[in-house]
């Protein structure tokens, strides 16, 4: 039995699932930890240094030269990959291209299952990604499975690169790398994206930030008077 409280958002990709994880750390005092960021950094690492994720032998090789950690500023979660800030970077398109097949690699999902598990081992957590509530922390006592039209999550994904000044993506490619993501999440052998069972279902397409927020909450304070802080 847990004396601390992990909070589980698993969900499809642009669903807003950081977006209600750090709004829901910060307003319980919890502590923020980005599966999916760390996945990202491990995929920024491959591509800049040319391993083939075919080469089991490389794969493994490489996992052995990468340190990840996360540092707080401003309630906002930032990663580091071997020392170096790399938040914006692994947001950029050539890293969301690949990252779903980097993550469907047996040896990079153990690796990250591991230092996942670290973190959340004695405080209180609030993690995101595709596989926390089924995989990580299937003890887990809060389980959120977030969803949203495809077409919505598409435009707000879109949104996001343009305001960060990526004029060469069109909505016609978010959509589609959406969807290729989708599949691959959804049909890979390691850890497919799935709902749990006890998960609680947060479809966000026609909620505000602070709608889903509240929604979230809800779930959650009947289980922290349960829990040591």
């Amino acid at each position: 039995m847990r004396s601390n409280l992990v909070v589980a958002i698993d969900g499809y990709s642009s669903c807003g699932k950081s977006t209600l994880a750090k709004a829901l750390a910060k307003h319980l005092g919890f502590i923020y930890i980005d599966s999916g960021a760390m996945y990202r950094a491990v995929t920024l690492y491959f591509i800049r240094n040319h391993i083939d994720i075919a080469d089991q032998a490389a794969v493994e090789d490489a996992l052995q030269h990468i340190e990840l950690n996360f540092h707080s500023r401003d309630y906002q979660s930032h990663i580091l990959l071997n020392g170096e800030e790399v938040s914006e970077e692994i947001r950029q398109m050539p890293v969301s291209e690949a990252v779903s097949e980097v993550s469907a690699i047996k040896a990079v999902r153990h690796d990250m299952v591991k230092q996942q598990q670290r973190m959340g081992r004695s405080k209180n957590i609030v993690m995101d990604g595709r596989d926390i509530g089924t995989a990580v922390f299937k003890d887990a006592q809060v389980k959120l499975f977030m969803t949203a039209d495809p077409k919505i999550r598409a435009e707000r994904r879109y949104k996001e690169l343009a305001a960060k000044g990526d004029e060469t993506i069109t909505l016609e490619d978010v959509f589609e790398n959406l969807a290729h993501r989708d599949f691959a999440d959804t049909t890979r052998k390691e850890s497919p994206l799935v709902r749990a069972e006890d998960a609680i279902i947060l479809d966000n397409t026609d909620l505000t930030e602070a709608q889903q927020l509240q929604f979230a909450i809800e779930k959650i304070i009947p289980f922290l008077e349960n829990t040591k802080h």
